[in-house]
């Protein structure tokens, strides 16, 4: 029974960590990263397209995103949509495919975007001691229902807190390797 505490933590702190990933592989660093695009959408015939589907993204040099659309009549769509996307990117339009050449970040954007990842870094933290908060009632409402006992609870909050400190740990390594990622120039 216990464990049921456990599995439905370990559940919750796997997406928070997921969230974390994928907030941090958004962050531009510098070098091109086909995951930038992945919350660009292009108005397609009426309906909001993620540009992936209408487009083959590639990195041909360390710092170029190349966009090369399927049909290469929504060329001009691409264009626009990424314009709007406000990425700090301007994409240049050859008639048959868009480049996207990624900007070297300057000393003070750096320290910007540091600051974002130890924010991101910093609420994923809070969701998870919520988390933990969480399983611990869930535990405390199963000793007083008499479904475990006083002793089990006690393993059972200690096992939480180790299952916490380890995912802390993990996102604390995220964070370092981001950091350290965007200061390199």
């Amino acid at each position: 029974m216990r464990n049921e505490a456990h599995e439905l933590l370990e559940e919750k702190m796997e997406k928070t960590l997921n969230v974390l990933k994928d907030e941090l592989n958004h962050i531009r660093a510098g070098r091109a990263n086909p995951m930038i695009l992945d919350r660009v959408k292009v108005n397609y015939y009426g309906s909001e397209t993620p540009i992936k589907q209408l487009a083959s993204i590639s990195v041909p040099e360390p710092r170029i995103l190349q966009i090369q659309p399927y049909d290469t009549s929504i060329l001009k769509d691409i264009e626009k949509a990424i314009q709007i996307a406000d990425l700090g990117i301007n994409p240049s339009n050859d008639g048959k495919l868009i480049r996207m050449v990624i900007p070297m970040l300057t000393e003070e954007r750096r320290k910007d975007l540091q600051k974002n990842i130890k924010k991101f870094g910093e609420d994923s933290k809070i969701a998870i001691r919520n988390e933990r908060r969480d399983a611990i009632e869930h535990l405390k409402k199963m000793e007083k229902a008499k479904d475990i006992t006083e002793d089990e609870l006690t393993s059972g909050e200690k096992e939480v807190q180790k299952m916490v400190d380890e995912c802390i740990a993990k996102i604390d390594q995220l964070v370092v390797k981001k950091s350290e990622e965007i200061m390199e120039v």
